[in-house]
């Protein structure tokens, strides 16, 4: 009999050395529990479809299908037959698969009517999806050549076959039997699940979860085990989340209580326009947090133009009143010039301390960035050291060694996403104790991210549109399909232009052309041509359609010096229009940009295309957003990019943004650079699952901070909640 295996037993004591070396090379799987939480993507049932037609160009798949018809046909370039398999999945989709060389056995093992999964990457051919050269295994009967033997098969004896995360090295079938090799000697661990949260919520044990996960009896306990093991993956989080809650409530801070007659008091008397109503209620919220002996730890998220910046600034003035400094880290030196230069025209004299004229209660603002010269960054880290600037603006400079606060009292943290948790924290480790944090983002967050990935944050939402903001209006040009459209498109900016206005034209990348590793396409190759650059549109532009116009050109690699001038000029309306990266696509402010043109849109993320469009009707007129695509339509492309033409609101498409992408990034795998343990918890369709593993992770907490009574459950923590993830949650 073989021996019991553990979470902790190496696969190649269980399944064979080679298959071992294959499921650790090609999916980081190494242990028995690694193999055993490796779930499957989906269950597909013979007699149900899987739609075809919905599979993207490039993606890695595996599909149930049925053979429909074989065809042998001689290959034009080289000796030897190409057998071609027309499969279908019932509902009208087919697809093509090919086989090179002489298979005849293939041939005979691939009659039609022959159910099979079958794996590869999807390619396009003369208008019709492909698999070269499948892997595949035939369902109901053992197969020869390439085919699964018998005992494979069985795996897939039950009405749900699993299909798993698969590689093309290690189909999922393969997969399929190691499981079920590992299960037939599996030793679950201990229960990690205090039992009095699984009798209250319902939950089924470990063990079973684990093994009707795997090999569903019915489709009532696959669902059960799914439910468990989704609240295992939010309770963790949740727990971290709410342990790091209780940790911060104990570390002590330096209030910082407003000041009747100060530097705020002399901002808002000086203020051109009135605060919307939810500024002054974000307000109070954080001039409450500030003046507590605890650190303040709060998100400030609003749709794009809410007036953000100025509750910062209202902040960071409150701060200076006490005595303290505020920091400003902001993503890019064009926005921390931009906040820079828009700081100093909002406090004018109050932002002039030590010069003829100014006020009493002056302080003064420094811009720290990478660009800056010898003699002024000396200058700039004297006022900044001695406490004499009040209010400091910068970029990842700011966090240098030599970049010294009198008392830093206050960090805000401009488009927090853009930033890794190092240099966040580093900047937090400049003050003496901790400091309050303010972090802001124009991209909504959906309730349920708020509360998984921000859990540990005060949430504060700016929702309403400052006076004289602009409608925008937004439209998809299918420049492939209706090339007289994008005609139109110049055409209407110039038409702008006439009037006074100015443009933006946007591209996803800088220039240089491909580099010299990129491959040739090939006749059967799927990839599309290069992004649009800036540097080649820039000249066909001026040269063609907008000939006669005075063109900016704006991206990354420009010296910091000639970026500012360019974002001056064109402030100051010495450009009609610029053509730019997503450099512009956060913070920038031009009250007379009323067009923006984005350029193969589909090669942008939804949350981006919406920040692009707030460039654009910041001032009394109204705004428009052409996004320019080839991507057909009926495509995911289109349908994305006709949705956020569809809607200005930002929590509709953060919702959408959310259902498109790997949730495992937005939970945080991508900043920790770990694999995420959290695969089936859905941030969108666990909502409620979420909010009741929040409330029994606080009611935990209160009881047993540490969990010290609940050693299981900790290492469970653990094990789902990496090391590096606590420490990005920790970090916050």
């Amino acid at each position: 009999m073989p021996e019991p295996s553990t979470v902790d037993t190496p696969l190649k004591k269980l399944v064979g050395e080679k298959t071992a070396k294959a499921l650790a090379s090609h999916l980081d799987l190494h242990t028995a529990g690694d193999l055993i939480y490796h779930f499957p993507r989906r269950y597909d049932e013979r007699g149900e479809h899987t739609d075809i037609r919905s599979l993207d160009v490039g993606e890695q798949v595996t599909v149930l299908a049925q053979v429909q018809r074989t065809a042998v046909r001689p290959m034009r370039q080289r000796r030897g037959n190409l057998l071609e398999v027309t499969v279908g999945d019932g509902s009208g989709g087919v697809l093509t698969l090919t086989f090179f060389g002489n298979q005849a056995w293939r041939e005979r093992e691939l009659r039609p009517g022959r159910w099979g999964l079958f794996a590869g990457k999807v390619t396009e051919f003369r208008g019709k999806r492909q698999l070269n050269g499948p892997e595949y295994v035939l369902l109901g009967e053992g197969g020869e050549g390439e085919a699964a033997a018998n005992e494979e098969v069985e795996e897939f004896a039950g009405a749900l076959i699993p299909v798993y995360p698969a590689a093309a090295a290690v189909p999922t079938w393969v997969i399929a039997r190691c499981v079920r090799v590992v299960l037939d000697t599996f030793t679950p661990p201990e229960d990690p699940l205090p039992a009095t949260v699984r009798a209250s919520r319902n939950l089924v044990g470990i063990d079973t979860a684990l093994r009707e996960i795997h090999r569903p009896s019915s489709k009532e306990e696959l669902y059960r085990a799914r439910r468990r093991l989704k609240w295992d993956e939010a309770f963790a989080v949740q727990l971290t989340l709410v342990q790091r809650k209780h940790r911060a409530a104990a570390w002590p801070a330096k209030p910082r209580p407003p000041r009747a007659g100060g530097l705020l008091d002399g901002f808002d008397a000086r203020l051109p326009y009135e605060l919307t109503p939810g500024q002054r209620t974000v307000g109070r919220e954080v001039a409450a947090d500030l003046a507590t002996a605890h650190p303040m730890h709060r998100l400030l998220q609003g749709e794009v133009g809410s007036g953000k910046t100025v509750v910062a600034l209202r902040a960071m003035l409150q701060v200076v009143d006490a005595g303290g400094q505020a920091a400003l880290l902001a993503p890019t030196e064009v926005l921390a010039a931009q906040h820079y230069r828009g700081i100093l025209d909002l406090l004018g004299p109050l932002a002039q301390a030590g010069e003829l004229g100014a006020s009493d209660d002056a302080t003064r603002v420094e811009l720290i960035t990478g660009s800056l010269g010898a003699a002024a960054r000396r200058r700039a880290l004297a006022e900044v050291a001695e406490g004499r600037a009040g209010i400091v603006l910068g970029t990842h400079a700011l966090l240098y060694e030599g970049v010294d606060f009198h008392d830093l009292g206050l960090v805000v943290v401009d488009e927090q996403h853009r930033f890794g948790v190092e240099q966040r924290d580093a900047l937090r480790a400049k003050a003496d104790q901790p400091p309050h944090v303010l972090v802001m983002t124009a991209t909504p967050i959906p309730r349920t991210v708020a509360m998984t990935v921000y859990g540990d944050l005060e949430i504060s939402t700016l929702s309403q549109l400052p006076q004289g903001r602009s409608p925008i209006a937004s439209h998809v040009v299918p420049a492939a399909e209706k090339p007289a459209f994008l005609d139109r498109a110049w055409r209407r900016l110039r038409e702008e232009v006439a009037a006074g206005h100015q443009a933006y034209v946007v591209c996803p990348r800088i220039g240089e052309g491909p580099s010299s590793e990129e491959e040739a396409p090939r006749e059967d190759d799927s990839d599309r041509r290069p992004p649009l650059a800036v540097t080649e549109v820039a000249p066909l532009l001026a040269e063609g359609p907008l000939h006669g116009l005075r063109i900016g050109v704006l991206h990354g690699r420009l010296p910091a010096d000639e970026k500012d001038a360019v974002m001056r000029s064109f402030a100051a309306g010495d450009l009609d229009v610029l053509v730019a990266t997503t450099v512009v696509e956060v913070g920038v402010n031009v009250p007379n940009a009323t067009v923006m043109i984005v350029l193969d849109a589909d090669r942008f993320g939804v949350s981006q295309l919406h920040q692009l469009r707030g460039r654009v009707g910041r001032g009394s007129a109204a705004g428009l957003c052409l996004l320019v695509t080839e991507a057909m339509e009926g495509s995911p492309a289109r349908e994305r990019l006709d949705a956020v033409a569809s809607t200005t609101d930002g929590f509709k498409l953060a919702e959408l943004d959310l259902e498109q992408r790997r949730e495992g990034d937005v939970l945080g795998a991508t900043q920790s650079g770990r694999r995420s343990h959290l695969r089936l918890l859905s941030l969108l369709r666990d909502t409620d699952l979420i909010r009741d593993a929040r409330a029994e992770a606080i009611t935990l907490v209160e009881e047993d901070p540490e969990l010290s009574r609940h050693p299981a459950l900790a290492a469970s923590v653990a094990a789902l909640v990496d090391e590096e993830r606590a420490e990005y949650l920790e970090k916050g």
